[in-house]
């Protein structure tokens, strides 16, 4: 008998102990017995340091990113596809990855797998992890015998959402800077150098200039209403995630998003690329239609599309067309509906979807793209004409002190 130090998973908390058993393999089926998802389970003579330490103990309730998601979903689609065996493609995956909460968690599976689970009820044990979108095409590669191929086509799926959700936050860094860096020095020339000038003017026994005295107002009032304005800020952020929080608000803020002129455009374009990617890769993978539209109702982010996609499910599953029901919501774009009305009718569903997608996802990165060269000069002229007014504030103060002076 030896003894080993485990964490598991109990009751949304992490708990941890040391454990009498034979190997490693009796403690994980003793604690999952128990109820608890295992995180970890090692010799209590092992090192562990502290970076590990504070990876699991602290941080183990928390799922994988989508790096390391993808990450992992190739490494295993590769052992697969080379004619390894699930649980040795399991086991080198996470003997080989980086990421300590990533083996732990991988390590779970593996033991849930060896025991006789399947890989899909395997991965939906954690669900934090591994969303339904994915757990869903692992159980349909499973059911149909192309597990390697699903987790293939899944990991350039993830890839290609990193690739796009990259570009555009790399798209909205410059302007945020700008943003950042334009208020820094309105902030700089309000509250440091334009005060320095009411002590020269009350020593020349002068009035400051009307456009320096009005500059001087709005910025004595901000400072001594700044404080409960970013409380009133805060508490407005906090009433509103509240209320964000109910569906029935949150349906009508995402209604009335996607009316906006601009930013609506690009959050329809963006819901219809996760609808029709999300349905094309699971009718793809052999799921049915009802089925699938179940999970990429919850995959499309906005749930005024989710419900018009669940009342297009309903219709489908009483006969009437999918396209067609969408249609008439009049959330999505023309040729969402085009696109899968033509796969509906050539039974190229899955096949027209996936191209759905890849219309939308290019659409969605112009018009990003587009929006960002547009804020740009727009931030940068209307930054430079507040500049400009403090500074010529400034310079009509440093004239009349001139004149007082001569």
């Amino acid at each position: 008998m030896a003894s080993f130090r485990w964490s598991a998973l109990s009751g949304g908390e992490v708990v941890h102990g040391v454990m009498e058993a034979s190997d490693r393999r009796a403690v994980v089926e003793k604690l999952q017995r128990q109820g608890q998802i295992v995180l970890r389970a090692e010799p209590a003579d092992g090192r562990k340091s502290l970076f590990e330490f504070l990876q699991i103990e602290i941080g183990g309730a928390r799922g994988l990113d989508k790096t390391t998601l993808a990450e992992l979903t190739r490494e295993l689609a590769t052992m697969l596809a080379a004619g390894q065996d699930l649980d040795r493609a399991l086991r080198f995956v996470s003997e080989n990855i980086g990421n300590s909460r990533a083996r732990a968690i991988l390590g779970a599976i593996r033991d849930k797998v060896r025991a006789g689970s399947p890989l899909a009820a395997a991965l939906a044990s954690e669900p934090k992890s591994f969303p339904r979108l994915y757990t869903g095409l692992v159980r349909a590669g499973e059911a149909g015998g192309t597990l390697a191929p699903t987790l293939e086509r899944l990991a350039a799926l993830l890839e290609r959402e990193r690739s796009l959700s990259a570009s555009l936050r790399a798209a909205l860094v410059y302007p945020a800077l700008l943003v950042v860096a334009a208020g820094l020095s309105i902030v700089l020339l309000v509250e440091f150098v334009l005060p320095q000038f009411t002590p020269l003017f009350a020593q020349a026994g002068a009035k400051l200039p009307v456009p320096t005295r009005i500059l001087m107002a709005l910025a004595n009032g901000l400072g001594v209403a700044g404080p409960w304005l970013l409380i009133g800020l805060a508490v407005a952020g906090l009433i509103i995630r509240q209320l964000l929080a109910r569906p029935s608000y949150r349906l009508r803020a995402d209604r009335f998003a996607l009316s906006l002129p601009v930013i609506g455009t690009l959050l329809r374009e963006t819901a219809a690329a996760r609808l029709t990617r999300t349905l094309g890769s699971l009718l793809q993978n052999g799921m049915p239609l009802i089925p699938a539209l179940g999970i990429a109702k919850d995959a499309v982010g906005n749930l005024a599309v989710a419900a018009a996609v669940e009342k297009a499910a309903l219709a489908a599953k009483g006969g009437a067309g999918l396209a067609r029901s969408l249609g008439e919501s009049g959330l999505l774009p023309v040729r969402t509906i085009h696109l899968l009305q033509l796969g509906e009718e050539a039974a190229q569903l899955a096949v027209m979807a996936l191209r759905a997608a890849e219309i939308h996802d290019e659409r969605a990165r112009l018009l990003m793209q587009r929006l960002v060269s547009l804020a740009v000069p727009t931030i940068t002229i209307t930054m430079g004409l507040i500049v400009a007014g403090i500074i010529s504030a400034l310079v009509t103060a440093m004239l009349s002190l001139n004149q007082l002076v001569s």
